[in-house]
């Protein structure tokens, strides 16, 4: 550290002071006598300047040595934007139907704020799960603007940070097919990905609906892509720890096997795994590397007969 210079006390600034004054007036000399020879006349002096007051030395500033061996930490970065979507079609696959709305709504996550939505139809010649969705065939062909509302949806999606959809998988296979685009962003199921804190109740694998209850959400409506996009928005809206719900659900998951006797299933049950879905006659379930090592049983990691870019939580 550079010492501080000190500064001058108050009897140096007399002596400087003392230093800048004029000197006192020579003493006049002696009378000459007739013999000696008249003096020069006195020349007069120029005028002196004016004395400019010295000011006292400034101090020096201290700088600090920065702060070596400490690393700087730099905070996980989650999405600050989301693209809310939801799907209606008219079959649960893409071998027996076909999308005929899509609902979106793009939200800002550090303002809790929804900032675009729309819906739109793509035209069908007939919809088998009418009864469901209760959306005529004949309605989607209907004149509108589905050209407009497919591009602002286009916009909105190059928009966000990641895609969010309740049982993603589902949504996510009818992007890259027809009309709709192929989404190049991350993925996040809030049925799957997102662990809902445990004291709002939730099963593992919660419904829009038991999810909207839970966050006091009321709910009006089912079945249209655009009400389960703004149930998801509101839940959203209510969530003090989003961002963390956000960094944990974009974790990388693998699948897992729960090795638990017969008689304690029910331990895999309550944990979020299902019989016999992805794995053959056993408890599963896809998790990313910590929720593994913090289950209360052991579980053993299997291949994923899903590749890793259909997983509904990878890009």
């Amino acid at each position: 550290m550079t010492p501080m210079q000190e500064q001058p006390g108050l009897w140096l600034q007399n002596d400087l002071l003392g230093l800048a004054a004029p000197e006192p007036a020579a003493a006049t000399a002696p009378e000459a006598t007739p013999a000696q020879a008249p003096a020069s006349p006195p020349v007069p002096s120029a005028p002196q300047a004016p004395q400019t007051p010295i000011e006292p030395p400034r101090p020096v500033p201290i700088s600090l040595p920065a702060c070596a061996g400490r690393p700087q930490r730099t905070l996980p970065r989650g999405p600050e934007s989301l693209l809310i979507l939801d799907t209606e079609t008219t079959g649960l696959s893409t071998l027996q139907g076909q999308c005929i709305e899509v609902g979106a709504i793009l939200f800002h996550v550090p303002h809790r704020a929804v900032l675009t939505q729309v819906s739109f139809l793509l035209p069908c010649p007939a919809n088998a799960a009418e009864a469901i969705n209760g959306i005529p065939a004949a309605v989607t062909r209907l004149e509108q603007p589905r050209q407009e509302a497919l591009a602002c949806f286009l916009a909105m999606a190059a928009a966000c940070d990641a895609l969010v959809a309740h049982n993603a998988a589902f949504d996510r296979q009818w992007f890259g097919l027809g009309p709709l685009p192929s989404l190049d962003r991350p993925w996040i199921c809030s049925m799957e990905d997102i662990r809902w804190p445990a004291e709002r109740q939730l099963r593992s694998s919660p419904s829009v609906r038991d999810l909207a209850l839970a966050y006091g959400v009321p709910v009006w409506a089912a079945h249209r892509a655009l009400t389960d996009c703004i149930y998801l928005a509101q839940v959203f809206e209510r969530c003090d720890d989003l961002e963390a719900l956000l960094l944990g659900a974009l974790e990388p998951r693998s699948l897992y096997r729960a090795e638990l006797p017969y008689a304690e299933r029910h331990r895999a049950r309550e944990a979020g795994f299902r019989w016999n879905e992805a794995v053959p006659r056993a408890w599963s379930r896809r998790l990313s590397r910590r929720e593994a090592e913090g289950l209360p049983f052991p579980v053993q990691l299997v291949a994923d007969p899903i590749p890793a870019d259909g997983l509904a939580h990878s890009a």
